[in-house]
């Protein structure tokens, strides 16, 4: 559920002060010396930039550890799971792996996620938001560091609210209504709010980042049925029916994919669309395609439905893990590498060498530290709002089945987005849909 990242590019510290002690092995594949030299894999989707960062990083900590080297292989986020899946099961596959943390339950029960060592998940859990060591750990045990953590908040063109006559973001769904009438309203072809198609995240998260907003939720407490029958869900599910009804958001000026291109992006960079519901991650697009225009782009919480008190944004992190099947030895050097890259002497001025590769792409670190070394930065008028949802978000769930009942979703959104079916319809199929998903993955 990502995207390539492409940006501007920060420094990594150019002088990296010395690793951190290492760390235990936690078991592996062999029994290989553990003083020979080793040569790690650090499997990722990031963009140019982003790996030339992470190289980076990889020699400074090998100027200090001279006999553990970094190799990083970047692919296709659309085909990081798959090259996880079938190279991860081999002890010669990708020794580490950036992954989507909804991805973590199947990798943990399959094997291709190592159990960190005792030293790194107790510092995980002191060094970090109890919402993402939760997604990092399955049965009791931590099996990755957390590294990014993304939400959603409403993003809207200033200018188009000028020219609408709007004066203020809208705080409610009924206010969302009346900007989206006047912003289609103002005719040049424009929709009032724009909603995400053809990317399941991207279509599922705004959805749920709503319902959240009017006190409902997407499964139940033990993560194992939907709650997708409930008032709140319908609610939503009406809400986004009076918005297609009326004419106020079109499917066909919203389709996008894993990496944010298409007419979901352009209409929204061109002023056709009014307001979005996106993640913190895409400033670094907006700035890209907006230029000198970017700063007509606000953000506001996600507005709060008939049923709720308060509002509430979808959250979901990354972390990184360690090949169970790799070799006792290398598992060690990984973990130790990890350890590093992910503490607070690898980066500049009390930063990880992560926290600042994820602030060169925009995207909020989630390491305590790392977001205090970065708070002036983190000021910015467009990602502030995000800043302070951050204790206010519900996180996907990371359960067996997440991914799928994601997918079982986004086809029930998509056809109330498409006038393929109503409210209650769309609603009585994902209930179905997603209970079937999380039954098979058990």
């Amino acid at each position: 559920m990502r995207r390539q990242k492409t940006l501007a590019v920060l420094g990594v510290a150019a002088a990296v002060a010395l690793v951190a002690t290492g760390c235990s092995a936690s078991g592996g594949g062999g029994n290989d010396d553990t003083n020979a030299k080793q040569e790690l894999t650090f499997l990722t989707h990031w963009g140019p930039d982003q790996v030339k960062l992470l190289e980076a990083a990889g020699t400074a900590f090998t100027t200090a550890n001279p006999d553990i080297t970094i190799k990083v292989q970047a692919v296709p986020f659309g085909n990081l799971l798959s090259t996880l899946r079938t190279q991860g099961s081999s002890p010669d596959g990708p020794t580490i792996a950036g992954v989507y943390d909804a991805w973590m339950p199947e990798l943990a029960r399959d094997k291709l996620a190592a159990v960190a060592p005792d030293d790194v998940a107790a510092s995980v859990k002191s060094n970090w938001p109890q919402g993402v060591v939760t997604a990092a750990t399955q049965e009791g045990k931590i099996h990755g560091i957390p590294n990014e953590v993304d939400l959603y908040q409403l993003n809207y063109n200033k200018a188009v609210f000028k020219d609408a006559g709007i004066a203020d973001p809208p705080k409610t769904w009924d206010e969302v209504l009346s900007a989206a009438k006047a912003i289609t309203a103002t005719g040049q072809g424009r929709q009032g709010i724009g909603f995400i198609t053809n990317w399941n995240s991207g279509a599922v998260h705004p959805f749920l980042s709503l319902l959240a907003s009017d006190g409902g939720t997407f499964l139940n407490d033990a993560g194992g049925k939907a709650q997708l029958d409930s008032p709140q869900a319908l609610e939503t599910a009406k809400f986004y029916q009076q918005l297609v009804d009326e004419g106020l958001t079109q499917a066909s000026m919203s389709t996008a994919n894993a990496n944010t291109t298409g007419p979901y992006l352009d209409n929204f960079v061109n002023g056709k669309t009014g307001m979005i519901i996106m993640a913190n991650w895409w400033e670094s697009a907006l700035k890209d395609a907006m230029g000198d225009k970017f700063a007509d782009v606000g953000t506001a919480p996600i507005p709060v439905g008939p049923s709720g008190d308060a509002s509430h944004s979808i959250s979901y992190s990354w972390d990184t893990i360690v090949n169970a099947n790799a070799s006792a030895a290398k598992q060690a050097a990984a973990w130790k590498f990890l350890s590093w890259l992910n503490g607070p002497d690898s980066g500049e001025a009390g930063s990880s060498a992560m926290g600042d590769i994820l602030m060169s792409m925009g995207i909020l670190p989630s390491r305590t530290s790392d977001v205090a070394a970065h708070a002036d930065k983190l000021k910015t008028p467009f990602l502030s709002s995000y800043v302070a949802a951050l204790d206010s978000a519900v996180p996907f769930p990371t359960v067996l089945g997440g991914s799928a009942s994601a997918d079982a979703l986004q086809r029930q959104v998509e056809a109330l987005l498409n006038k393929q079916a109503d409210a209650a319809t769309a609603m009585k199929n994902a209930q179905s849909d997603v209970d079937n998903a999380l039954t098979a993955a058990r």
